[in-house]
């Protein structure tokens, strides 16, 4: 009785002790979590409406408009980067550039980039620093690949003509015995200045001198005869968006074998991961190897320029330079009769996909190309790179290189003319 007692005495007394020293009860503390922060962006009012794309007749130097059966590949849905079926899509999309291009080298793939991916691609996978280049240089992308060679730190040389000329044999042979270059760059259509480069004899004078020749054909692939194995080039590389006429994103390119030895014998490693043609090979399915992972391809693209290399198949090569050369005549022809001046002097080396042309003293060609877009939903467009503000260009590319084409943009020029303001310089 008594331990009874004394135990509810020691209890009485140790719940006393801890109420004296119990704290007042506060609420409890308010923390934030994720779904309870505010948020200081609100959503874009603009993204809350529909999607708004004016309908154009695009007939500058690029992209071209996109036919209905390449817009209806790219809006297929998505299959993995990995598939067997997406494989089995991206060889028959080097078996099209390889048509396209007329070559059998193996090293033929599409780069998941515009073309200034595949100038970039084509220079650091087979240039090293100190190694000397040389540049044709007769508009811009002389000038661009001439830049991307200095950030490689390669020792650069160019031969320079002005924008509407182009360069004849002799002149790139003393430049060869001159600077003795490993690679020689050069331009097969010219987009900022309307000139065709002819090639034949390049290669063979190249491998003379012991140097890689390099082609860009952006804008003539497909519009314009190129021999990749016949004119002996190393490396050749274009556009998807030009007379292949899929959407910006995806650039064929292809090398020789003596490129290829060139780019696996490097001392170092190429600068850019994402362009180093080992990786790119392998995932090509290239080197004979099991593929593997390098990136994700921009699946959609790869979708739209298998149509596009399937069409220009179904034509075949030679009706489609008929064509271009054909329909550029006939816009060439217009635009004398307009009493326009074309900016190249000579016929045969005319960009059939691209014509450049000077407009009579007195115009605003800002005024000029912004009357028929706003006027007639027509793109034509200015000079570009050295051609700045002393030509408008016209582009007939693949679908769009129709002679209904050019009536369109002959009538909204000749509009245009008789309603933007003379002298106004």
């Amino acid at each position: 009785m008594h331990r009874t007692v004394m135990g509810s005495a020691s209890r009485v007394l140790q719940a006393t002790a801890r109420a004296s020293l119990r704290l007042p009860v506060l609420p409890a503390p308010r923390y934030r979590t994720m779904s309870s922060q505010l948020l200081l962006v609100p959503p874009p009012a603009v993204l809350q409406q529909p999607l708004a794309v004016p309908d154009r007749l695009l007939l500058g130097p690029g992209p071209s408009n996109v036919p209905p059966r390449i817009l209806s590949a790219g809006g297929r849905q998505l299959i993995g980067h990995l598939h067997k079926e997406m494989f089995q899509i991206m060889d028959e999309i080097k078996l099209g550039i390889q048509y396209a291009f007329q070559t059998q080298n193996p090293l033929t793939l599409a780069i998941s980039g515009p073309g200034h991916c595949a100038m970039e691609a084509a220079l650091l996978n087979t240039v090293e620093a100190g190694e000397v280049v040389l540049m044709a240089v007769n508009g811009i992308w002389g000038e661009r690949a001439t830049d991307i060679s200095k950030r490689l730190g390669a020792d650069v040389h160019q031969l320079v003509k002005p924008p509407g000329e182009y360069f004849a044999l002799q002149e790139i042979e003393e430049a060869l015995a001159q600077h003795k270059p490993s690679l020689f760059f050069i331009t097969h259509g010219e987009s900022s200045s309307g000139v065709l480069q002819p090639l034949d004899g390049f290669g063979e004078l190249c491998h003379r001198y012991k140097c890689l020749l390099l082609v860009d054909s952006v804008a003539s692939l497909g519009g314009a005869p190129i021999l990749m194995d016949q004119q002996g080039i190393d490396i050749l590389y274009s556009g998807s968006q030009k007379v292949l006429n899929a959407p910006p994103g995806s650039a064929p390119i292809s090398f020789s074998e003596r490129a290829r030895k060139k780019i696996f014998s490097r001392r170092t490693k190429p600068p850019s991961f994402f362009l180093d043609m080992g990786w790119l090979a392998n995932y090509w399915g290239c080197d004979d190897k099991p593929r593997i992972y390098h990136h994700t391809a921009p699946i959609n693209s790869f979708f739209s320029l298998r149509e596009g290399l399937a069409i220009l198949a179904e034509q075949g090569l030679e009706n489609s330079w008929k064509r271009h050369k054909e329909n550029s005549l006939y816009l060439c022809a217009g635009l004398q009769e307009l009493g326009l001046q074309l900016f190249v002097k000579e016929q045969e080396v005319r960009l059939p996909t691209i014509t450049t042309f000077v407009l009579p003293e007195g115009y605003d060609w800002k005024e000029v190309t912004e009357f028929i877009m706003n006027k007639h939903a027509i793109e034509i467009s200015g000079g570009l790179g050295p051609s700045a503000g002393k030509v408008l260009r016209i582009g007939l590319m693949g679908y769009n290189s129709t002679k209904f084409n050019v009536d369109r943009a002959l009538h909204a020029l000749k509009d245009a003319l008789q309603h933007c303001h003379k002298n106004k310089l």
